[in-house]
């Protein structure tokens, strides 16, 4: 399983949602679909643009967990 950590990485940066949208170049909804886990693809090319403004690398927005390690949601 592929988990977001998007929002982890804005905290550390100190930056808000919408100012990351406008510097990246999509929308606000886009991308709080991105943050929350609620999507299944991502273009290179987003991501791309989303490292560069956050001076970060893939992998510390995208963490690889196996599905057997996910807690049980209750």
């Amino acid at each position: 399983m592929i988990i977001i950590r998007l929002d982890r990485v804005l905290a550390d940066r100190k930056m808000r949602l919408n100012d990351l949208a406008a510097q990246v170049g999509i929308s606000n909804v886009n991308l709080s679909y991105l943050k929350t886990g609620k999507v299944k693809a991502v273009r290179f090319s987003t991501l791309d643009a989303i490292c560069k403004v956050l001076h970060c690398q893939p992998g510390d927005i995208l963490e690889y967990v196996e599905e057997e390690d996910q807690p049980l949601e209750k």
